[in-house]
């Protein structure tokens, strides 16, 4: 074997003893021998052991006895029982107590190394299970949760004291903002740390699948329920439930939401039986609920039941102290990943990223600092490596104002008058005051022309040739 596990055998028959050590050490295993419990018991103190095989009956420490030292001293460590067949009794309530499980005697070798290749395994994966929790944990602690700026520690104060309650929380935010991340944390945080935390985007998944996705359905439910399926709520049992986008649900499983929420319980998909479930509820959106309420589109009183603790995760824009924070951390983050060297945003570059208004929020600043790592070539990030959205604006030149133009200014409504006046004028004089044809150049109905220079006062001079009837 690749690694050497190690493994107590506590056998008080002499044959059987050598044997069995004999068996598990040329299949690789580390094995240490000993006749009697109590000494079993002093090795277990001395150093740690990956398996213990113990005989049942031994004289003085029984087997069983040494098994409710392993359960409470060394809960790790795992232990299979070696009975003779009066004893298989015993051996059941031995597993019971906390054993992996048991042999009878006489051992067969296959079925020895079988079983405590099986149990070791068991342990390699439960100890694999307990480092990823502890890295999750790790992961979603407040101080690994990146906002040095004001508000983000009022946040992070709020969520400190609500972790270890049961209150159901609401999470509000625009896209982008970290609302996942908090709910993570609320959790981590809790004494339901070690149950599960169920996530669900109730946008992502279509309104008819979604029932079935929260509650489950029992066989033969609709056409395509060929077995039982367990519903989120159900699998976030003992843990937490995360509703993300609760805000696109629809009224009537928001009804069905609404129940779960006060009795914590519910029915399956075409099923009768009532099953109750231990959970928290979290849940988050980034459209305003209350409006939605006044609206119709939202139940009041599911409403008042979800925002038991609003949090409200500013945006990004309002926290810009923490945008250098941000960005040295996805970029220390992705050059990793890619196993580059270091790049860094030079003082330009950050003062762009300092005015620019981040609507995308933390999610559009991880983007692009993946794309700078991956495109920009050197150590040192400049302004011409950030996209074009974060380039100042060219400076606007305006013309300068005419010789003429008073320094006082002049009322832009008169000015639009008098230029309106002079081109009525200069349509008329080209026209010979023939008012339709100088409506037709100016694409005025006559109509119009004629209000505008009743508005303007305009008047044909009176020294004008009179015209034939046809055109006045």
């Amino acid at each position: 074997m690749a690694t050497r596990s190690a493994i107590l055998l506590v056998e008080d028959d002499p044959s059987q003893r050598e044997s069995l050590a004999g068996i598990l050490r040329q299949e690789g295993y580390e094995v240490e021998a000993v006749a009697d419990g109590e000494t079993g018991l002093a090795r277990l103190r001395e150093s740690p052991f990956d398996l213990v095989l113990t005989d049942l009956i031994l004289p003085g420490l029984s087997g069983m006895d040494l098994l409710s030292h392993l359960v409470r001293h060394w809960p790790e460590t795992k232990c299979i029982i070696l009975t003779g067949f009066a004893t298989v009794k015993n051996s059941v309530a031995a597993m019971r107590l906390g054993a992996y499980d048991y042999l009878q005697k006489p051992v067969d070798r296959q079925e020895l190394t079988l079983l405590v290749r099986r149990a070791l395994e068991h342990r390699r994966l439960q100890q694999e299970n307990l480092r990823l929790k502890k890295q999750l944990c790790r992961r979603f602690g407040f101080a690994n949760i990146i906002g040095a700026s004001e508000p983000m520690q009022q946040v992070f104060e709020l969520v400190r004291k609500v972790a270890d309650s049961d209150s159901t929380v609401l999470i509000l935010g625009e896209s982008g903002t970290g609302k996942e991340l908090i709910a993570r944390a609320l959790h981590y945080n809790s004494p339901r740390r070690h149950g599960p935390l169920i996530p669900v985007n109730c946008a992502a998944i279509p309104e008819e699948l979604l029932e079935s996705e929260l509650f489950g359905h029992e066989r033969g439910a609709f056409t395509h329920a060929v077995r039982t399926r367990i519903g989120r709520f159900e699998q976030a049992n003992g843990g937490t439930i995360f509703l993300d986008e609760i805000a696109d649900m629809s009224p009537t499983l928001q009804v069905k939401i609404l129940r779960v929420l006060q009795d914590r319980a519910f029915e399956r998909i075409g099923g009768v039986k009532t099953i109750r479930v231990d959970i928290r509820v979290i849940a988050a959106t980034n459209r305003d609920l209350e409006a939605l309420v006044t609206a119709g589109q939202f139940r009041e009183d599911l409403f008042y039941r979800l925002n038991v603790i609003p949090v409200k995760i500013p945006p990004l824009r309002q926290r810009t102290a923490d945008i250098p924070l941000l960005a040295a951390h996805f970029l220390s983050e992705f050059c990793r990943r890619r196993k580059q060297p270091l790049k860094r945003l030079s003082p330009e570059a950050l003062e762009l990223l300092l005015r620019y208004p981040w609507p995308g929020n933390v999610r559009e600043l991880e983007n692009l600092m993946e794309r700078l790592v991956i495109l920009c070539e050197g150590d040192i990030i400049r302004p011409g490596d950030l996209p074009e959205r974060f380039q100042p604006l060219p400076p606007v030149h305006l013309p300068e104002p005419p010789p003429d133009f008073p320094p006082e200014g002049l009322s832009l409504t008169e000015a639009v008058q008098d230029f309106e006046r002079r081109l009525i004028l200069k349509a008329l004089e080209k026209s010979r005051w023939v008012k339709s044809k100088a409506a037709q150049l100016l694409h005025l109905n006559r109509t119009t022309l004629i209000e505008k220079m009743k508005k303007q006062k305009i008047a044909a001079p009176p020294d004008l040739p009179p015209l034939p009837k046809q055109f006045t």
